[in-house]
């Protein structure tokens, strides 16, 4: 089955760029298009993508309050901010409102097909500035997530790897176990931390 997408986006060029890109790509679909927030606010829900293109600054509402918005809506929606910025206290609010992957306009074609496959299987794509990005901005805050004292030791264990953003299969490769095994020890840390994601698992990991 086709991966569904929807993309929020005002600059028309790049919106219907991408719009083309997908419905080209084998294994996606480009359910809609939305040119403000209040629009997409209006309309996606009722689609239910499976993945959604989300652009930071849009003509009113922001792509960040927008993510908030429709994560209270679409929980199971998965939103990847595609933007030009790679501002610290953006990539910050983003992930906090709810997205879970953060890459840049300038990402070439084909990495950012992979990226929405990544980010519909559970991942959290970050071109490699954002991410450090991230790292260095939580790093900076040196708050405490009691939360993480919850964790098992193979948890811990398995968060760090996350944190170094290494995928499932990697992951079980290093740990010597399997891809089931490792998604279900996701599955309870996400309990445990009581997020939605591993993108704000590892933020809570980098708090601790």
């Amino acid at each position: 089955m086709a991966i569904r997408v929807a993309i929020v986006e005002d600059n028309e060029k790049i919106r219907e760029g991408l719009a083309t890109l997908i419905d080209g790509s084998e294994g996606f679909q480009c359910l809609a298009t939305y040119e403000t927030a209040e629009e997409a606010l209006r309309y996606l829900p009722a689609y239910k993508p499976d993945v959604v293109l989300m652009d930071i600054q849009l003509p009113k509402m922001s792509g960040i309050e927008c993510v908030e918005k429709l994560k209270e809506r679409c929980p199971n929606t998965q939103v990847m901010m595609l933007t030009v910025y790679e501002d610290d206290e953006k990539v910050f609010q983003s992930l906090v409102a709810g997205a879970t992957g953060y890459i840049l306009k300038r990402t070439p074609p084909a990495e950012l097909m992979q990226a929405i496959r990544e980010i519909h299987e559970g991942g959290s794509p970050m071109s490699d500035l954002i991410a450090r990005k991230v790292v260095q901005v939580f790093q900076k805050t040196g708050k405490s997530s009691k939360e993480t004292e919850n964790l098992s030791e193979r948890e811990m264990e398995l968060l760090s790897y996350l944190a170094k953003g290494y995928h499932d299969q990697e992951i079980a490769d290093k740990l010597f176990i399997s891809v089931k095994t490792v998604r279900t020890h996701l599955r309870n840390i996400y309990q445990k931390l009581h997020v939605r994601s591993r993108t704000e698992a590892v933020l809570k990991y980098l708090r601790k």
